[in-house]
This record gives structure tokens, sequence and C-alpha cells, in this order.
């Protein structure tokens, strides 16, 4: 964190059109000019940029398992944006900057490796592991001696929204807050699914975009609500998510394949020829 006697300072503006040199203080320079110049930057805030910082970062992993050097090193790049970005508003906002956050990945790395930097052995990979969980317990009591509470669900599993969900689920669960069975997941999504709809359903388009931010939360709750029921039935809310993403993926390839062969394009058709080309695609699949 910054002190008062290390005071915030603002990149300084790269002037003219920049080289790409490979210097992180000119990538910090290139970031306020954008902030600055760009209107789509500008516009950004610190909340709008964490689904691209999610994105981001499940597209690294997608170019990882690709084994592309060009590819991963694009991906790299663009998770390094993410950190770049949100410094330079956090610096606009006089909180803390590049320099700070350096600094404290610097303290985190050194303070984590005692049997690196201090006479403590670890035999393994097992027990490293084991010592670092137990620093950040440490580190987690050492923010509540500063002031910030501890609550049991603190520690759940970063990680995309429905992991997230899940595993939230899962800790209350083991303090008692649950459901006995499937059903009872099931009549909160039924409740959930009803509430959506009062929201949307026989309304003005109007009144629909003037109440969107509560129609995001309803539609969050039957989201939470659909994971409950994958909790309860012992199956992995991400998982199945992706299994759909790819069957759909898979079908609609399917659709765009058929109208090529047909001498046709996706634009050239109708939802109808879609939709039967889809039921196709099943079929298809089944056989």
């Amino acid at each position: 964190m910054n002190s008062l006697e290390n005071k915030i300072t603002a990149p300084t503006l790269v002037q003219g059109t920049p080289e790409a040199s490979g210097e992180l203080a000119d990538l910090l320079s290139l970031m306020a000019r954008l902030r600055s110049d760009c209107p789509w930057d500008k516009k950004q805030s610190n909340h709008s940029l964490i689904p691209y910082a999610i994105e981001e970062a499940y597209e690294l992993g997608e170019a990882v398992q690709s084994n592309d050097d060009e590819d991963i090193k694009g991906e790299l790049g663009d998770v390094l944006l993410q950190v770049v970005f949100h410094c330079q508003m956090y610096a606009e906002q006089e909180r803390f900057d590049m320099i700070d956050v350096i600094t404290t990945l610097q303290e985190k790395l050194i303070r984590r490796h005692p049997h690196v930097f201090e006479a403590e052995t670890l035999k393994d990979e097992a027990a490293v592991k084991e010592r670092w969980d137990e620093i950040k317990v440490e580190e987690q009591q050492a923010r509540a001696v500063r002031g910030k509470p501890q609550r049991r669900l603190d520690n759940t599993k970063a990680g995309s929204a429905l992991m997230q969900a899940q595993d939230v689920q899962k800790q209350a669960s083991k303090l008692g807050f649950d459901w006995e069975g499937v059903s009872g997941a099931f009549d909160k999504l039924d409740e959930e699914i009803a509430e959506l709809k009062t929201e949307i359903l026989d309304k003005p388009q109007v009144e629909i975009k003037t109440n969107i931010r509560e129609i995001e939360k309803e539609l969050g709750d039957c989201m939470f609500a659909l994971v409950n029921v994958a909790r309860k039935l012992d199956l992995d809310a991400e998982t199945a998510t992706l299994t759909c993403v790819h069957k759909f993926k898979s079908r609609f390839g399917y659709i765009e394949d058929q109208l090529a062969a047909a001498g046709k394009r996706l634009e050239d058709s109708d939802i109808n020829e879609m939709d039967a080309l889809w039921e196709a695609a099943k079929q298809h699949e089944r056989d």
C-alpha cells in the first residue's frame, strides 16, 4: 500500500506514435495515453473490466493448451494489459500504482517461500503446498487484526462465477445451511424463475430497460439456484456448462456445413431452416 511519503506519480503520456520497446515504463505511458485519448478506454472502469480479465485468463489457458508460441505471447500480453489497465485507473484515483502492485507481489512471494529464502526445510511439493496454505491463513489473521472481519466463506475458491457459486454453496452446506435433498433446490429454482418472469414478461421494453439492474440480480439468483441443483446431484456446474457450450458449437457447425454444402451462407438462411438443421444435427449425434 502506498504511504503518504511515497506519493503516487501518474505515468507520463507517450507522445506521437510510440514504438514497441519492450520496456514496462513505456507500456505504462502508452496505457496512460490510451486512457487520455481513446473514447473506449476512457469510458472503462475497474468494474467494467472484470469480464475481460476473466475472459483473458481463460484464453491464456486455451493458448497454453495449444502450445503455439505466438498465441501464448499474445494471450500473456492480454492478461498483462488487464493488470496495466487496472493499475492506471487506480493511480488516477490516487489509491495505488504499478510500483505498489509489484512490491506487494514481491513481498508475498518472499513471505510464502521461507524454504527458499530462510532456513526452513520442506521435503517435497506436498509439504510446500501445505506450508503455503498455512502462511495464507496467517495473512488472513493479520488482515483481521487490521480491522477486516474474517468470515467463514471468505476462503472459497476463486474462478468463474459457476465455480465460485458451487464452492460457496459447498462451504455453506458444511456449516449446516442446506436442504437435505435435491427437492428443496428445485423448489428454490422454481421460485427464482417465477420472480425473473415477473420482472420481464408482459412488461414494456422501456420498463425492462429502466429495471435492467434488478433483472440482472434476478437472473443471477436463477443461475445460482441451478448450480445448487447440480451440487445436490454431485455434478460440476462448470463442466456441465462447458459440455453444453461444446455441444452448441458442434451443432451450429453442422448447420453451417450443411448450408455451405448447399451453396448457402448462414446470413442467407432463416430461423426455420436453421432450426430444421439443428434437429438434423441432434439426429446426427445420435447416429
